[in-house]
């Protein structure tokens, strides 16, 4: 029997509740209460709600450390001359290099118009951009790492050239190595480096940040019928494995990075009960990036309107994602999604402003 620890009733200030309360993961959120969650394999058996202030009587030294980690502070990311604080939402823009993508395929095809929509991104307040150069929606077909490789250096050349902190989205070492090369100075591996077994050696050499992200099968397959006993405690558990083969690599946990892998082998109600339950993460003690932009289940919740009608559901997640303490927020549309943080960030700012 394991017990997870899941933050909840979120409250706007800490003024007046001094032991009341607890900030999460040093960020600009705070909360009154924890859910106790009893664990047996991958099965949630129960539950239990604990006011914060009552809550450290009953910490035994696994439930300490959780906790240590789930009110920690997050360091900033340091990405070449880049520095990409943690303390507060930050937006990454996605730049798809690909003929294929589910929701912009074909239109940064050719690498200049890349480097230039990415250069605009990061000008809209984008704080990383994210260069991938192979589709992984559900159904897509593998890349040769050569063709993949071709794609997106002289984008990530030509981006990191101008001073933008920039990431490749990739699950291959070869791709890796070359990006890497080229300016890239974070790994966004959707396998959570299981694709290929030199990843992380890869990623120990250049001592770069990687973002471990949860999946159910590859992109082939991964939709046809995924299945979880409780989705939100498998996909907890699968990446706590991960940091620690991560760790046991070599890379050091202040630069690992998890993302919950929203529409990755996941139905519209495992994507729901994930984004309901994304504070559980923070427990895990490493930033969380939520990359839900565009994705399908918000079609399936608009009478299924297509990728490009999707904004609307994006910016909602994005907003949910940021209340729940997610530090990274992966959009398409970046102008918008800056522009709703930063909404969300006046009223935060202004919930923690000392009342006189």
């Amino acid at each position: 029997m394991q017990t997870l620890l899941h933050p909840t009733g979120f409250v706007d200030s800490p003024f007046g509740h001094d032991g009341k309360v607890a900030q999460l993961a040093g960020g600009l959120c705070w909360f009154d209460a924890v859910e106790l969650l009893s664990v047996e394999g991958n099965k949630r058996v129960a539950s239990e709600l604990v006011p914060v202030e009552q809550l450290e009587q009953r910490l035994d030294e696994p439930m300490a450390a959780q906790w240590q980690a789930l009110t920690g502070k997050r360091p900033p990311l340091q990405l070449g001359e880049r520095t990409v604080r943690l303390d507060q939402p930050q937006v990454m823009g996605v730049l798809n290099v690909t003929p294929d993508s589910f929701s912009d395929g074909g239109r940064f095809a050719d690498a200049g118009a890349a480097a230039d929509s990415g250069a605009d991104m990061a000008a809209e307040g984008a704080a990383i951009i994210d260069v991938g150069g192979e589709s992984t929606r559900p159904g897509a077909t593998p890349v040769w790492q050569g063709d993949e490789s071709e794609r997106v250096v002289p984008v990530i050349r030509q981006l990191a050239g101008s001073g933008a902190a920039v990431s490749i989205d990739t699950r291959k070492s070869e791709v890796m190595t070359a990006a890497l090369s080229a300016g890239a100075r974070l790994v966004n591996d959707v396998s959570a480096l299981t694709f290929d077994p030199r990843s992380a050696e890869v990623v120990v050499a250049a001592g770069a940040p990687v973002v471990l992200m949860h999946h159910q099968g590859g992109p082939e397959t991964m939709q046809d019928s995924p299945r979880y006993d409780a989705v939100l405690v498998e996909v907890y558990l699968w990446l706590e494995e991960r940091i620690g083969a991560a760790e046991g690599a070599g890379i050091a946990r202040s630069n690992i990075l998890i993302d919950p892998g929203f529409g990755f082998g996941k139905t519209v109600a495992h994507n729901l009960e994930l984004m309901n339950g994304l504070a559980l993460l923070h427990s895990l003690g490493c930033p969380i990036v939520l990359g839900a932009s565009r994705k399908r289940t918000i079609g399936a919740l608009s009478g299924e309107a297509p990728a490009d009608k999707r904004l609307g559901g994006s910016l909602a997640l994005a907003l949910i994602a940021a209340g729940l303490g997610a530090q990274i927020i992966r959009a398409h549309d970046v102008f918008e999604t800056v522009q709703a943080l930063k909404v969300w960030r006046g009223l935060r700012d202004q919930a923690l402003t000392p009342r006189v």
